[in-house]
């Protein structure tokens, strides 16, 4: 795979930094010039990705999340997300729209269902006791050369 550009951190699971991985995200994908909701849409999907891991994959206990972001050829933004936190038992059934694994705290069991829609692909790789990785593609749209001017 070929890789224009490439960028890694890692941070302690604390939801205080998901912001931090919104403004990563959103610095290191302004080069490749998307549409204003283009870099909504991965805004909302590090966001969620990044709270799934704090909230869901430490369940209140200390770790580490982190972030790859890359520029691909062809204008697609890869994103993976990681964590060493609890796992998810069966991912089949943490991606069905509002099942939750936290029913407690009001949660709406969207994060999956919202990374799918916002990504071109969506794959998820967990070991219970051992983490999750999350490795989502977007390709961004093609510009008119007209639009650029």
């Amino acid at each position: 795979m070929k890789i224009v550009n490439e960028f890694k951190c890692a941070f302690s699971a604390n939801s205080a930094n998901e912001g931090l991985a919104r403004a990563a995200l959103s610095a290191f994908v302004i080069p490749a010039d998307p549409t204003a909701q283009e870099l909504a849409d991965l805004r909302t999907v590090i966001s969620e990705a990044v709270t799934n891991a704090i909230v869901h994959g430490y369940r209140g206990t200390s770790g580490e999340v982190s972030i790859m972001l890359r520029l691909l050829p062809e204008r697609v933004v890869y994103i993976r997300v990681t964590d060493k936190g609890c796992g998810i038992p069966d991912v089949a059934r943490a991606m069905e729209p509002l099942w939750t694994s936290a029913p407690e705290e009001d949660r709406a069991g969207l994060g999956f269902a919202i990374m799918q829609t916002f990504t071109d692909s969506l794959h998820v790789r967990s070991v219970p006791g051992k983490g999750t990785v999350l490795t989502m593609r977007r390709r961004l749209g093609v510009q008119d050369a007209n639009e650029a001017e």
